[in-house]
């Protein structure tokens, strides 16, 4: 029969028409279909994963992302092996993926360490070429503007604040007719960058001759300011009228100087206050006018008026210059009822509420400490707090109630100081032996060993994927990439990323500065986000150094961690201003004491020796005291000497009260903050809240 026709085409031609129509619409159906299961497949790997998981999944996966992610781990942990790095990333920069960007790097930066410029100039120039926006291409302008100086200037203007951009900007010539320019990136961007400093210094000296502006000179006077130099900074003006954000840069810096530098530095901060009061800037200044525990009255008094009643920091510091927790105590409580949830106000109740329990006056305690609820404070200070309210409690025989505040606190709160003296209240906190080898943690896992991997949350998907797949330092320097200058104030939410990113690529001393300024301004934050927070804020870095000289000299190794991260932070380069070295920070008499030999200083820093030594003089403190960490550690600060004229029975007796009368500032805070570290070490390091 023949076929039948409709409108021209037959049946059998209809259908060969749909089928080939059908077959595109099919192709893309599959493909589209095919890319939605891989991403189901797909399991988000983490450095947590071991490395058989890992191999795994780079062998068999039928995810090309999900291999090519397995190689960067694998790669990760194989920095050490160049060769084994470029075997694992080769043919893994294709696609569209941000991730390709990073690879590309990888294999750019491992063709350097294998002696291979000109693969390494390949994929620095396909990196730049497929890429141009990426965070990783800003490393291929810094090694491709060598011969090429307009990609630094490229750089310079595209991604000023990173890394590579600072370091092109540190390494200009002096001579250079650049130099100004790269001084005033410096100043804008990563002042403390190591080198910025000489860059700052000549550039103010050379500023006149190369035709920079007045608002040049306020930014590197800005920028020596944020290094600490305040007379090179008032150098650096030359007469130039101040910002109020120039003012309060250096006024700031000066209070920290000679007794000179201080009077020059209450002149700008109160010029800054009178002639801009409503800046807020004016507020900062005003409160560092208020910063001393007894301020200069004259000093407020000539603030303008507005700006005082609005100053919670001035308010606070005429409430200590009137001795108000004896004689005024309704307008100290006035000011902690106005501004419960300002700083000003959390320093004041904690210092008229310390004079009262010195005094042994319960009631007048009690009632500061109840005054800021605690759901107002930042975790440190909320568990300060609580812990002194229960024993003022006690104090008052209501041994109940106390009872119920301490358990509160050890159940809601991070293992610190004040947990562990709520605990020991409670009959519970004993410590172990210090004066042993502690058991080991890390057998077999080396020098690397931390402590379990944790999601960044940075709130920038990609940076917190580089952080997924063990790419630590592209995630910092990504991260770096997308911040404001570095005279803009951070928020405690950014120092908790910044401080976490910066541990993981090696720089503990900012890191953990970082993060307990974070924690002292981070408010109402979740059970999980706290435990974060202080799991970040006590790494079990260098673990085996301290292992091992834990089994030499018989000192728990947590001992040896709680001090290293107060004197050191970890940083085994550190010097102190009195002269103190390395991870421990030993005085080089000491050191040479107890080695029986002399020592350089490149042995001193050495982080087996240094922490050896170290070791063993807190064997000799705790031998010398028979056991009491108290006196050990503020013997370790403060010396044995001035240690042993402390002594008095309120040691054993009310033993919190008796570190808060240790008459040197310094060692108070200090042995609190041991003690704290010493507790949290030994806690089980993966503290996690209850469901």
């Amino acid at each position: 029969m023949p076929p039948v026709s409709g409108r021209g085409l037959t049946v059998q031609h209809s259908r060969g028409l749909l089928l080939l129509a059908g077959t595109p619409l099919l192709t893309v159906a599959l493909v589209l279909g095919g890319q939605t299961l891989m991403r189901r497949l797909h399991t988000p790997l983490t450095p947590s994963i071991s490395n058989a998981d890992l191999w795994t999944h780079y062998r068999w996966s039928i995810n090309p992302s999900e291999r090519r992610e397995a190689a960067l781990l694998l790669a990760a942990r194989s920095a050490d092996s160049a060769d084994r790095s470029q075997r694992l990333l080769a043919n893994q920069g294709w696609g569209n993926d941000p991730i390709a960007a990073v690879t590309l790097k990888q294999q750019a930066l491992t063709a350097a360490k294998l002696g291979q410029p000109s693969e390494e100039q390949k994929r620095w120039q396909d990196l730049l070429q497929r890429f141009p926006d990426s965070a990783a291409s800003a490393d291929a302008r810094y090694q491709l503007g060598q011969a090429h100086p307009a990609l630094h200037t490229e750089l310079f203007r595209q991604q000023p604040g990173h890394p590579a951009a600072l370091a092109a900007a540190a390494e200009t010539k002096t001579e250079s007719p650049k130099q100004a320019i790269a001084a005033l990136h410096l100043a804008r961007w990563g002042a403390r960058w190591p080198g910025a400093a000489t860059q700052l210094r000549e550039a103010c000296n050379r500023i006149s001759g190369d035709g920079l502006n007045q608002d040049d000179r306020l930014t590197l006077a800005r920028g020596l300011a944020s290094l600490g130099d305040g007379g090179a900074a008032e150098a650096c003006l030359q007469g130039t009228p101040t910002t109020p954000a120039s003012a309060l840069a250096i006024g700031r810096v000066l209070l920290r100087g000679t007794a000179e530098q201080q009077g020059r530095g209450k002149q700008h901060l109160l010029e800054l206050a009178i002639n801009n009061p409503d800046d807020p800037a004016a507020l900062e200044a005003a409160a560092l006018l208020s910063e001393p525990l007894k301020p200069d009255p004259a000093l407020l008094d000539a603030l303008p008026q507005a700006l005082q009643q609005r100053s919670a920091d001035v308010a606070a510091a005429r409430v200590r210059l009137g001795d108000s927790a004896n004689g005024d105590a309704s307008n100290a409580m006035s000011v902690l009822k106005r501004w419960p949830t300002n700083p000003a106000a959390w320093q004041l109740q904690w210092d008229l509420a310390r004079e009262a329990l010195l005094k042994d006056q319960w009631q007048t305690a009690e009632s500061l400490l109840r005054a800021i609820p605690s759901s107002n404070l930042p975790e440190p200070l909320a568990a300060r707090q609580q812990f002194w309210l229960g024993l003022t409690l006690s104090k008052q025989d209501q041994t109940t109630q106390a009872q119920q505040v301490w358990q509160h606190l050890v159940k809601t709160h991070p293992r610190s100081y004040y947990t562990w003296r709520a605990e020991v209240r409670l009959g519970r906190g004993d410590l172990p032996d210090l004066h042993q080898a502690s058991a080991s943690r890390s057998a077999g896992l080396g020098d690397s060993f931390q402590s379990p991997w944790e999601p960044l949350q940075s709130g920038d998907s990609f940076v917190d994927r580089l952080w997924r797949l063990g790419q630590t330092q592209e995630a910092w320097e990504t991260w770096r990439n997308q911040q404001p200058p570095s005279d803009q104030p951070t928020n405690p939410e950014q120092k908790l990323v910044e401080g976490r990113l910066r541990i993981a690529v090696g720089d503990s001393w900012t890191g953990l500065s970082r993060l307990w300024r974070a924690s002292l301004r981070l408010v109402n934050q979740s059970c999980e986000e706290r435990q974060l927070l202080h799991r970040s804020q006590h790494p079990r870095l260098l673990s085996q150094v301290f292992e091992r000289a834990s089994q030499q000299e018989a000192v728990r190794n947590e001992l040896l961690m709680a001090i290293a991260k107060q004197e050191s932070r970890f940083s085994p380069g550190v010097s102190s201003p009195v002269g103190a070295v390395g991870l421990l920070q030993l005085m080089p008499a000491t050191a040479e004491e107890l080695a029986g030999d002399a020592l350089s200083q490149d042995q001193l820093r050495e982080p087996t020796r240094n922490a050896r030594l170290g070791a063993r003089y807190l064997g000799h403190l705790l031998e010398q005291w028979q056991g009491d960490i108290v006196l050990a550690v503020a013997s370790y600060n403060a010396g044995p000497g001035a240690a042993s004229q402390w002594v008095t029975p309120a040691l054993k007796n009310d033993p919190e009260l008796w570190i808060e009368r240790i008459p040197y500032p310094e060692t108070r805070l200090y042995t609190k903050k041991v003690l704290g570290n010493l507790w949290a070490y030994l806690g089980s390091g993966t503290d996690r809240c209850d469901s």
